[in-house]
């Protein structure tokens, strides 16, 4: 088997372990968290008769072990139980707000990567001078700023003062604006900060002055060749952030009502729905692995002197 084939059954086999793990915890977590999800399935007028019927169908009277035996064993039939709030397959819900959830994160990712990496460059090739000074100031304000005061301010102004965005919903395509920009201003923030140290750095290196003095173009010395050089740690925040926006953009969606699973959670958090809690918090798992993953595959692609699979 080839060292990338060798790596790659490596990381699917620590990947499995540590969702065998995620899924322990979930089960173990339910245990302690307060409300009853056969009360709430049941309905607060049901007989203590019936609750502990339901809570028997579903399990829960059983030991931990038991219960996490038993959420394996539907995981790999491909069901994740029944949500207490909807009485829907919890599968089925998170796939049908799964595709506005990955439509945020990558538009978000997009908007915030582009932005990020030339707010980085410009402040990188004028160090201590005042585009510089303009671009830290512009991200530190990005980093600092909690996403969902953004998100605030951004409906105070464009939906309720000027009137021409929705200040939420998903119904037309200018309902994008809004979630993407604020999830884009904390990715791009952090990306800019990456961007300008890693290019400071490969700015100072011997390569960098023997190009200059071939007399290549200043625009083709700082793009071709530093940034493609700095990009493996910066390609590593976008890896990092892209798997955070699709867990974390629980925030942005609930503030603009955007219905994606970010929402879903916190709507089935609320209403005790811990079936549904359980398989989201799965699939945010198993998303931000398969990201670190890719992530981790495209160093190579981006440097081939990178060989993580040797």
């Amino acid at each position: 088997m080839s060292g990338f084939w060798a790596y790659l059954v490596r990381r699917i086999i620590a990947s499995i372990i540590t969702l065998l793990g995620v899924a322990l915890v979930l089960v173990i977590l339910i245990q302690f968290l307060p409300g009853d999800p056969a009360r709430v399935i049941a309905g607060m007028q049901a007989s203590q008769a019936e609750v502990d019927q339901i809570r028997h169908s579903m399990g829960l009277d059983q030991p931990v072990i038991v219960q996490y035996l038993t959420f394996l064993g539907h995981l790999v039939q491909g069901n994740m139980g029944f949500s207490a709030r909807m009485g829907t397959p919890v599968l089925a819900e998170i796939g049908n707000r799964l595709p506005f959830t990955l439509e945020l994160a990558i538009l978000g990712t997009l908007v915030g990567v582009i932005a990020g990496i030339l707010l980085g460059v410009m402040s990188a090739t004028h160090k201590n001078k005042l585009a510089d000074t303009i671009g830290s100031m512009i991200g530190v304000m990005g980093i600092s700023m909690p996403v969902y005061w953004l998100g605030i301010l951004l409906i105070v102004l464009f939906s309720v003062n000027l009137k021409l965005l929705p200040t939420g919903g998903a119904q037309t395509l200018s309902s994008l604006i809004l979630p993407v920009v604020t999830l884009g201003v904390f990715s791009m923030a952090i990306v800019s900060r990456m961007t300008r140290s890693t290019m400071l750095d490969t700015l100072g290196q011997d390569f960098v002055r023997t190009v200059r003095a071939k007399g290549v173009v200043e625009w083709l010395v700082v793009y071709k060749h530093a940034l493609r050089n700095s990009f493996v740690p910066i390609l590593t925040v976008i890896g990092l952030q892209f798997g955070t926006l699709l867990g974390g953009a629980v925030l942005t969606e609930t503030v603009f009502s955007w219905p994606g699973i970010g929402q879903l959670l916190v709507t089935s958090i609320q209403a005790r729905d811990f079936p549904m809690v359980q398989g989201i918090v799965f699939v945010f798992a198993a998303m931000f692995i398969v990201v670190n993953i890719i992530t981790d595959l495209l160093y190579g692609v981006v440097d081939p002197r990178v060989r993580i699979y040797d």
